[in-house]
């Protein structure tokens, strides 16, 4: 079963001191993309950011940017956030909690971020204690779910929609698999958000 929002039974049994809502006093959302930069997705993603002159925070991994540094470089030049998401995004459940930690620093090195987010949403309490240290942990208040290729675009749509609120984070993704369905429902989700009176903010 996949939930694309974040109930409160679902944050009450993980660690805490995760952030699923931004604090704000604005009528503002957070757009946030995870697991690029890649070539083939990113520019693209910038390219209808910048149509709308918006900011967003891009949780990014590290094999990714050493990959593709001169993308990486677009997201800094064009004034966007950006967020640590291990090196080789990697599911902190399947995974020793001391190599874990190495594949954070690992990524560190790449991503100068005090911004956090666990890839597939996995942590565990031991792993959230020890990062927490360092960074804010970023989880979310909406899953587009543009990953999945059983939804469509206009579910992937419903979604952000249905979880928009002052201080909502919502996730997409710019990534291969998340293309098709991110590509059509990001535009409509700007805009029904600029239509409502929202602004878009950067974490910090």
């Amino acid at each position: 079963m996949n939930f694309y929002s974040a109930p409160f039974w679902i944050r009450a049994i993980y660690p805490k001191g995760l952030i699923w809502r931004a604090q704000t006093r604005k009528q503002e959302v957070f757009l946030t993309f995870d697991d690029g930069p890649v070539p083939e997705v990113t520019p693209l993603v910038l390219r209808i950011l910048k149509k709308y002159n918006i900011r967003a925070t891009f949780f990014c991994v590290g094999e990714n940017v050493q990959k593709y540094p001169e993308i990486f470089d677009l997201l800094l030049k064009d004034g966007h956030a950006i967020g640590n998401h291990t090196y080789h995004h990697i599911k902190a459940w399947k995974t020793d909690n001391n190599m874990y930690l190495s594949e954070v620093e690992q990524c560190s090195r790449l991503v100068k971020s005090r911004l956090f987010r666990p890839p597939h949403g996995q942590i565990n309490r031991k792993i959230a204690r020890q990062l927490r240290k360092d960074y804010r942990i970023i989880m979310w208040s909406a899953l587009t779910g543009d990953y999945n290729k059983k939804l469509s675009g206009d579910q992937c749509l419903a979604n952000a929609i249905g979880n928009t609120a002052p201080g909502s984070i919502i996730v997409f993704h710019d990534s291969l698999k998340a293309r098709e369905r991110m590509e059509y429902a990001l535009p409509l989700y700007i805009e029904y958000c600029l239509e409502k009176g929202y602004s878009f903010g950067r974490l910090k």
